[in-house]
């Protein structure tokens, strides 16, 4: 599958490394030197994903994040930046992050989270398939939507996988640790923030039913309940 990326890095040697990296893994590359000339390239042509440097002249990651956002809510994002606040990368999330990477990073790790993210865009799960319905919602897993009347959704990578899991436990604990593994793979501090961002997300995509709750259970992790009455 010919996968095509924009990268957004005003660090030309770095840029290059990365351009060079990807294009010798099969992967068609774009590179842009700031945000506003990332942003012209993502509107004239089309993407598969998306490489963000957060701190870049004319227009930083987080703005063009949002700004990709509006047009494709689907794309996976992966930022790069060399500050490591986690108020920053929890900023990053909420700007529609599918994860986030800080310099220094070897080359090898940066191509292992992107397989990942298009291993689960892709829906290339065991189970994976079918429509799950969540009270007056439908959750395709595989086109990474939830719909609700004439109304749809379109999902990042972690939302749909965070989604995924707890509607295959609907009125049971979803347990945080188990949850933060299967996909974020580690249950630091940070991660366990990043997926309480995504919960917040979920909970507001979800509120137009007002039989469905997404609670947290103290200790434990989350409840996603449904009230049939």
């Amino acid at each position: 599958m010919n996968i095509k990326v924009l990268v957004a890095e005003d660090d030309s040697n770095l840029g290059t490394i990365l351009s060079e990296y990807l294009s010798a893994k099969g992967y068609e590359v774009e590179l842009c030197r700031d945000g506003e000339e990332a942003y012209q390239a993502f509107v004239k042509h089309s993407f598969d994903f998306c490489i963000l440097d957060v701190m870049m002249p004319v227009k930083d990651g987080f703005t063009l994040a949002k700004q990709i956002r509006k047009v494709n809510k689907q794309i996976p994002i992966i930022f790069l930046t060399a500050k490591s606040m986690k108020e920053d990368t929890l900023e990053g999330f909420k700007s529609g992050a599918d994860d986030y990477i800080t310099k220094p990073f070897s080359m090898e790790e940066l191509l292992v989270r992107m397989k990942a993210i298009i291993r689960r865009s892709l829906g290339d799960t065991e189970d994976g398939g079918g429509i799950v319905s969540i009270g007056s919602y439908e959750f395709d897993y595989q086109k990474q939507s939830l719909k609700i009347a004439d109304k749809i959704y379109k999902l990042t990578s972690k939302e749909n996988d965070l989604l995924k899991l707890l509607s295959n436990n609907i009125n049971d604990v979803l347990d945080r640790t188990y949850a933060l593994k299967a996909i974020w793979e580690d249950d630091s501090y940070f991660n366990s923030r990043s997926m309480d961002v995504y919960i917040t997300k979920l909970r507001k995509h979800l509120k137009e039913d007002d039989s469905i709750e997404i609670v947290n259970v103290h200790g434990k992790g989350f409840k996603l309940l449904i009230n049939k009455n």
